[in-house]
């Protein structure tokens, strides 16, 4: 046990102490990639890289799917900023003693845009120069597989690959003013494969667990002439029940209180915390609230989920809210899973 926490522990002062992984702010491409799925993660604030299995897992980490003991699925619908929407989907199954399979589908809808040109800046209308009179709607969509399996019977580790594909226009090739100031014909899409790694360990002390990922490591994408990379990340957490199943402080069989704690370094953007908390009662009812540490905007989240059999089916409802900012406004995210028991 003390060598695999130590192994832990020292890949993930590797990845936070790393200096060649940090860029400027803005400097990545596909951002939708850091927009992350779940109502029941996203309202603790994140603090999920412990917490994650089954269906969920595919999103946060890989090394989570092992944990499923029965066919899981979930969707979870996003109202993001200016207008954006974006619709998450994963799958997951447990393939008797060969680990568990992961499937994820997500697409972003970035709302419709009017569309200007500096092909002929003299166009002229009743809206103003430059507007051709035509409206465009940019869009991405990510499919991925994974596979996790327990290695031991605490220790379990997974892998994900995933297609990325974003359109910054109609998918179509445009001519374009490029920076040698001549015009070309560009693309305004990119895509490209990436994948996440991740690992989980159940400590065998009370119920405490740990866990770490690495998520969208790959080439940089390329939008007509200038190439970027995506946003990699890496969470190294900690989480445990102060009340409940082997509880630190109180062992409690109808309720549940965890606490979870994780790192989060971004290759875009300075090291961040996530701190979440979720209450569950009989296994029926939970409340959730998180906090995020060294964010912008963002801060205080809350959620709440529900969980009832119907049919030989455990569905799960899940909420969450977040605020980020008086400008930008709050986040809302519905969660609906299936669970077959």
């Amino acid at each position: 046990m003390i060598r695999k926490i130590f192994f832990f522990v020292l890949f993930s002062l590797l990845i936070f102490n790393c200096n060649i992984f940090s860029q400027k702010v803005g400097s990545t491409a596909m951002q939708f990639l850091k927009v992350m799925p779940s109502a029941r993660a996203t309202a603790i604030g994140d603090a999920y890289t412990v917490l994650a299995s089954g269906a969920d897992a595919v999103f946060w980490n890989p090394g989570g799917i092992a944990k499923i003991e029965k066919m899981e699925f979930s969707t979870t619908y996003i109202n993001w900023i200016f207008d954006t929407k974006q619709g998450a989907f994963s799958f997951a199954t447990p393939i008797m003693d060969f680990g568990a399979v992961g499937l994820q589908i997500q697409y972003v809808d970035f709302g419709e845009f009017i569309e200007t040109s500096n092909l002929d800046p003299y166009i002229k209308n009743l809206d103003g120069p430059g507007i051709t009179g035509r409206t465009f709607r940019p869009f991405s969509y990510l499919i991925g597989l994974s596979y996790s399996k327990f290695l031991t019977d605490r220790f379990s580790t997974g892998i994900g690959i995933k297609y990325v594909h974003e359109s910054l226009y109609n998918g179509q090739e445009v001519i374009a003013l490029v920076r040698t100031g001549g015009y070309e014909k560009v693309k305004t899409w990119a895509n490209g494969l990436i994948f996440d790694f991740g690992m989980y360990y159940n400590t065998g002390f009370h119920s405490v667990q740990i866990a770490t990922a690495v998520q969208n490591f790959g080439a940089n994408v390329k939008y007509a002439k200038e190439s970027n990379p995506v946003p990699l990340l890496f969470r190294f957490g900690i989480a445990a029940n102060v009340i409940g199943s082997d509880a630190l402080i109180l062992t409690e069989e109808n309720n549940r209180l965890s606490i979870e704690f994780d790192l989060f370094q971004p290759n875009d953007y300075a090291q961040q915390a996530h701190l979440g908390m979720e209450y569950e009662f009989s296994g029926i009812f939970a409340i959730r609230t998180g906090y995020k540490i060294n964010y912008d905007y963002e801060g205080v989240t809350l959620g709440a989920g529900l969980k009832h059999n119907i049919a030989g089916l455990n569905l799960m409802i899940d909420y969450s809210y977040g605020s980020i900012g008086k400008y930008l406004g709050s986040v809302h995210r519905f969660s609906l899973g299936a669970q077959l028991q």
